[in-house]
């Protein structure tokens, strides 16, 4: 990977950070999650709330089949689910609505346009539909619910810093050793920035561009519904706070963070916070209607509740595995902080937002 993209240096000049990015990670031959399972988990590089079993999946299984039981229970309903990864999720999600007799007319479709992946997932789930791009769903939008799991934090972004009066995006070149290194190319582009502060010189940060792009196909292939992302992030006023001058950039490898990108692209994963403003302007843009901005602890304590109270007196070895994790989940000095939740509905009647926008500030 990092031969590729020297050579594609030397031949073109200075590679946009986002398109350094999306090669590292998603480059079909030698990307990031491009190489064989096992990124995810205890082994693996991060740990993520599937990582604690499957009460994370049957509890959002719950709270989809709540949805679709207040959109009236249409007899054809989608599901479709970014970022599946080894389709764990999916399938505890999936063995969650059966066991509940809640999967009647669902089409479960995961868009994974990594071939090995939409292989394994394939195989894991026959009766699912893989796809490489929601657009490939076609002209027939059904009613339906569209979620990820840490998914817009792994979206290309731009790295950007303050000359003490403009935001200067930053690409990577070649320095006289052949390494990768950071060159500034310019002041960033208006339209990408225009909402942010004024900070000090040399403070840092990341925006991301395309994130309305990578919405817009999806919403397209719902008629009505909702959307859910859960991901680590701020609103924008703690986003770029004065005192986060170093940024939110960080790689993970082995469970250990660092904080170069350009160090060995293809083997490290690489991420950034999620601006929870940008992303609820990007869906209002697309006709969406905020219900929540949440901590993940208060989302998950909500919808267990009907959960937590069928485990009253269960002692036994199953329940205590659940609650065990229940707890990872929901701990604050574990998952429950760390972790935001952002829902919003299309084309339905709108519901009252005033808490979650509070919590977002000025958009």
């Amino acid at each position: 990977m990092a031969l590729r993209l020297q050579e594609g240096i030397r031949r073109s000049g200075p590679m946009p950070f986002p398109e350094f990015m999306a090669a590292a990670l998603y480059d079909p031959n030698d990307g990031y999650y491009a190489r064989p399972s096992g990124q995810v988990g205890r082994e693996g590089d991060f740990f993520t709330s599937v990582s604690t079993g499957p009460l994370f999946g049957r509890l959002l299984a719950r709270h989809i089949a709540a949805w679709h039981h207040s959109a009236g229970s249409p007899a054809r309903w989608r599901i479709i689910e970014c970022g599946a990864n080894d389709a764990s999720l999916a399938a505890d999600i999936l063995t969650e609505l059966k066991a509940s007799s809640a999967d009647s007319g669902l089409e479960y479709c995961i868009i994974e346009p990594l071939p090995h992946l939409a292989t394994a997932q394939r195989k894991r789930l026959p009766d699912a539909r893989v796809l490489d791009a929601p657009e490939l769903l076609g002209n027939d939008p059904l009613p339906g619910f569209i979620f990820g799991n840490e998914v817009i934090d792994a979206l290309p972004f731009h790295r950007i810093v303050s000359d003490g009066r403009n935001w200067i995006d930053h690409a990577v070149a070649l320095d006289e050793n052949d390494a990768f290194a950071w060159h500034p190319v310019g002041p960033a582009d208006l339209a990408i920035i225009s909402a942010l502060p004024v900070r000090p010189a040399g403070y840092q940060s990341e925006v991301r561009s395309c994130v309305r792009n990578f919405l817009k196909p999806l919403t397209a292939a719902i008629s009505h519904g909702r959307m859910l992302w859960i991901d680590y992030g701020f609103p924008r006023d703690d986003y770029y706070h004065e005192s986060r001058s170093t940024g939110t950039l960080r790689t993970f490898s082995r469970h250990r963070a660092a904080e170069d990108p350009l160090d060995s692209p293809g083997e490290i994963d690489i991420t950034a916070h999620v601006d929870f403003s940008a992303l609820a302007t990007d869906i209002a843009a697309l006709g969406g209607h905020l219900i929540r901005f949440e901590p993940q602890s208060r989302f998950l304590t909500e919808v267990a509740r009907p959960w937590l109270l069928e485990m009253e007196g269960r002692l036994d070895d199953s329940a205590r595995k659940d609650l065990r994790a229940f707890q990872t989940l929901t701990h604050p000095g574990h998952l429950g902080s760390r972790f935001h939740v952002m829902e919003a509905s299309f084309n339905e009647d709108p519901t009252p937002c005033g808490e979650a926008a509070a919590r977002l500030g000025p958009l």
